[in-house]
């Protein structure tokens, strides 16, 4: 049930926080914009497109041009889960997003945080 209320949720709601999470350490709103075009192969401006969309998870990753094929690189926990163990193909994306955002915020190199 949780996830359908993640899924449902704007990606433009998040978004802030991501930035915020990351300003607070230090980091960049264009760090957090990197990480996420990455990760799900959008443009700089397809990025803005969907924020100003208000699009929801599921259609921002639905739609995202080409997931990195490095994303199963992406290991650790995340919210108590280990982000390989997750099974739900939307679920995953969504924390891969926040396991780079948070290995963004502690500081990690951003070649290391892209799998570089």
């Amino acid at each position: 049930m949780a996830e359908h209320k993640i899924y449902s949720m704007s990606f433009s709601n998040v978004y802030p926080h991501y930035v915020r999470k990351a300003e607070k350490k230090g980091r960049t709103q264009a760090e957090v914009d990197e990480i996420t075009r990455w990760l799900t192969g959008y443009t700089q401006k397809q990025l803005e497109q969907q924020l100003e969309a208000e699009t929801d998870f599921k259609t921002f990753f639905a739609q995202a041009p080409e997931l990195n094929p490095s994303r199963s690189l992406i290991t650790g926990v995340i919210c108590g889960v280990r982000v390989e163990d997750i099974k739900e193909p939307t679920m995953q994306q969504i924390r891969y997003l926040d396991k780079l955002i948070d290995e963004l915020a502690r500081g990690k190199a951003m070649e290391k945080i892209l799998r570089g």
